[in-house]
């Protein structure tokens, strides 16, 4: 699963980025020094695998992980092939949700594309070409499908009637998303790769300084984000790339110092993983302690499948045990003594907290 973490030229996404993995991408003070996206991949925090490599004495932990890409900057125009326009669009395509950082501090030193801090306006900039964009290609799918429906074709005329909705939305300046009123909607509207169906958290930047407050540039986002029913969070982009290259503990101790209960880019990575729809149950054992991304919803032999196909192919039954009643237990054995290892079939939807051993004969 990718997020793309997308905003106007100097918003700091190269910052974040940088913080996000740890990789050096150039952050530099002028547009498009980020022409090529730079990709990363982030481990998902979990405090559960450290307790559980403990209890089983495991020997390697794997967390779960999700990609993150940094797209280049933004102008306007983009839709029309302006600046990196085309590039930018065709990256923003193959994530599968869209993290949009935006600048809310002052700082004279940066310079900023417009020339003055308004979020509102750098928002609607991204959101007008992303809109421009999906509009040209909704109408494009309208024509195919009038011709397809004329012969009464059924998927054809269920495919006109909401791409006609779409279209209604967009041309109201809305994105897509905004006119889909149901999952089966969500899912039909997949197969138009369009950008404005993508999940998006709105990201606040703000500067060191306005750590713990809310200024009005940040309350513009936030209100912004509560209209579109999107997620919405702050971070200090130049803090967490400070604090990324500190040894945890150090990490930890410099985090409280400046009043950070949790770190910016964890709330960002647990946001992403919501945003995404995904959940990680748990594999434990001797050998290895491990988190398997799944999407919500996912059916035990499906996860299974997560692991190896043969465990798919020959899937038999899941021994589950919650995780907190694993704990508190404190082994497996004892958790099966008190009936508290439940043996699962094939339609049995896996949760977050699921500890599995998945039984399967090929």
């Amino acid at each position: 699963m990718k997020l793309g973490v997308v905003g106007l030229p100097n918003v700091g996404k190269s910052t974040l980025f940088n913080a996000i993995t740890n990789a050096q991408a150039e952050s530099a003070n002028y547009p498009f020094c980020t022409i090529e996206p730079n990709i990363g991949v982030v481990n998902v925090p979990d405090s559960r695998l450290e307790i559980l490599a403990k209890m089983y004495n495991s020997k390697k932990i794997t967390p779960a992980v999700l990609e993150f890409v940094d797209i280049a900057g933004l102008v306007k125009g983009a839709s029309k092939g302006e600046g990196l326009g085309n590039k930018f669009l065709s990256h923003i395509r193959e994530v599968d949700a869209i993290v949009h950082l935006v600048r809310c501090f002052d700082d004279p030193n940066i310079i900023h594309i417009d020339g003055a801090i308004d979020p509102l306006r750098d928002i609607e900039t991204i959101e007008y070409e992303l809109i421009l964009s999906d509009l040209e290609s909704v109408e494009k799918r309208i024509e195919r499908a009038q011709k397809l429906a004329k012969g009464q074709d059924k998927a054809s005329l269920d495919d006109l009637e909401l791409l006609t909705k779409i279209k209604t939305a967009l041309n109201n300046g809305n994105p897509a998303r905004s006119a889909l009123e149901n999952e089966d909607e969500i899912n039909a509207a997949k197969k138009f790769f369009l950008l404005t169906v993508k999940p998006v958290v709105y990201c606040a930047n703000i500067s060191e300084k306005d750590l713990g407050k809310e200024n009005e540039y940040v309350k513009t986002v936030r209100d912004y984000a509560k209209r579109q029913n999107a997620e919405f969070m702050t971070v200090c982009a130049k803090i967490e790339e400070e604090l990324a290259i500190l040894p945890p503990q150090e990490r930890q101790q410099f985090a409280r110092e400046l009043g950070l209960q949790t770190s910016g880019l964890e709330q960002l990575i647990l946001t992403g993983y919501r945003l995404l729809g995904l959940i990680s149950f748990l594999t434990a054992g001797e050998k290895e302690v491990r988190a398997w991304t799944i999407k919500k919803g996912t059916k035990a032999p499906q996860a299974a499948g997560k692991i190896h196909t043969d465990f798919e192919r020959g899937f038999i039954r899941a021994e589950v045990v919650n995780y907190q009643d694993l704990v508190e237990l404190g082994s497996y054995n004892a958790a099966k003594e008190k009936g508290k290892v439940r043996s699962e079939g094939k339609d049995y939807v896996i949760k977050e907290d699921d500890v599995v051993l998945f039984r399967f004969n090929v």
